[in-house]
């Protein structure tokens, strides 16, 4: 069992980008023929011929909005792939999209950014370490290749 738990985009906030993204954009589903995207909702890679949009979102913006914290400049968006429809969200046995390095992103609890690790591939040590500082809140979880956000976790 995992001690620290991925986050996926909440269903509240999938339906609200299905109608308008971050950016203010309404949602493009597509059907992707290939298959492969990382999925935000449910936090594992689209199939060929599934349904599935690219929207902007802002994880930290959302947090913050719940929590009251003001990360000011580090209040950014980015692109994420969804499913165009709700799904089951996900099922999680060890932690997503470990088959490649990750960065560990660090933020406190005022939305700043503390620092970042590259990491083999996201597991328990590796949070069990980021969390190691107090002043940590939250970690996000990011693609190497392009510094997209691929999930949240937060504290135990």
């Amino acid at each position: 069992m995992n001690t620290y738990t991925a986050r996926p985009v909440e269903p509240s906030v999938l339906k609200e980008l299905r109608t308008a993204d971050d950016a203010g954009r309404p949602m493009t589903a597509f059907t992707d023929d290939e298959g492969g995207a990382p999925l935000r909702c449910c936090l594992r890679r689209s199939a060929p011929g599934e349904r599935i949009a690219l929207v902007s979102y802002a994880p930290l913006r959302r947090w913050a909005a719940a929590t009251g914290a003001a990360p000011g400049a580090y209040d950014e968006q980015g692109p994420v792939f969804v499913h165009a429809e709700e799904c089951p969200g996900p099922d999680l046995h060890g932690h997503p999209f470990a088959n490649a390095h990750r960065v560990l992103r660090r933020y406190s609890a005022e939305g700043r950014i503390l620092g970042g690790e590259l990491v083999d591939a996201p597991d328990d040590d590796a949070f069990r370490t980021a969390f190691d500082d107090p002043a940590v809140a939250l970690v996000h979880v990011r693609a190497v290749e392009y510094g997209c956000f691929l999930y949240e976790v937060r504290r135990p």
